[in-house]
């Protein structure tokens, strides 16, 4: 995605504002979590509306991207000892080890005459004013050079210009998939760094080659993730100029996520590539 200049003003592009349902789930395992959002994109299809939310890992979880390759790539042994489970993501990108993070999503109908490019900058907008409430001082990263391929590597490895970084390293990791008339955007903000197992992952040269950012690192202190989803919603509020209110039991969104499990949950899903 390009960068732009993001302020801490309304965003105010058409389609953005307006009713929003707000989400939190628990931890749940990486298929259930990849589910749920695929859930979501189908319900914002059928719906009409848009969801934000904001969830947790129940175990390490390596995820990969919709295009990223597995096969032959994964070390799927030295996953099982350290106790990291796999799947693959419905969004595109590269690897990252989920586990202390908040993971974000949005989920929304889109309109063929809309920008899918400008849904990511007024999110990232949302979320660069949530970090600056927390007290974070985070920016879009401002770097040259070519963007590692989705075939190889870390999501964290470098971040890419545009994306969210505190001193100068990347502290949100985002993926963004438009289909069928509907839009999913989700991301990991750190709250600490666990990125350095994928040195056993992934093949040599391919894990982060620094650190990550992290809330732990900019605060010195890890926020509560009920800190974290409070600032997130606030934010989405204020600089988005919406109306909120909590998404409640929804049967065939629990339906949905329960047939999509099935799916994720597969080896022939997580290693299609």
């Amino acid at each position: 995605m390009t960068s732009t200049k993001l302020a801490e003003g309304k965003i105010g592009r058409a389609g953005f504002a307006g009713r929003w349902r707000t989400l939190v789930t628990p931890a749940q395992s990486g298929a259930a979590n990849m589910a749920m959002d695929h859930a979501l994109m189908e319900r914002a299809r059928r719906t009409g509306e848009r969801v934000f939310r904001v969830y947790t890992w129940s175990s390490p979880t390596l995820s990969l991207g919709r295009h990223q390759a597995a096969r032959g790539r994964i070390d799927t042994g030295a996953a099982r000892q350290l106790g990291v489970s796999l799947v693959r993501r419905p969004t595109g990108g590269r690897a990252l080890l989920h586990h202390r993070e908040v993971t974000y999503s949005v989920t929304a109908s889109l309109e063929r005459e809309e920008s899918a490019r400008d849904w990511y900058e007024s999110i990232n907008e949302v979320l660069l004013a949530a970090l600056h409430a927390l007290g974070v001082n985070a920016k879009p990263a401002l770097v040259s050079g070519r963007t590692p391929l989705p075939g190889s590597g870390s999501c964290f490895v470098r971040a890419d210009d545009g994306e969210i970084s505190v001193d100068g390293l990347k502290l949100v990791g985002s993926a963004l998939l438009r289909q069928d008339g509907a839009l999913l955007q989700h991301g990991s903000i750190l709250l600490d760094d666990d990125q350095h197992l994928l040195e056993q992952l992934l093949p040599v040269g391919e894990a982060p080659a620094a650190p990550a950012g992290t809330l732990r690192r900019a605060l010195g202190r890890t926020p509560a993730v009920a800190d974290v989803a409070q600032a997130l919603f606030a934010s989405l509020q204020r600089v988005g100029d919406v109306e909120l209110t909590a998404l409640e039991s929804d049967v065939r969104l629990a339906s949905d996520a329960s047939d999509a499990e099935r799916i994720y949950g597969s080896d022939h899903w997580t290693f299609r590539h």
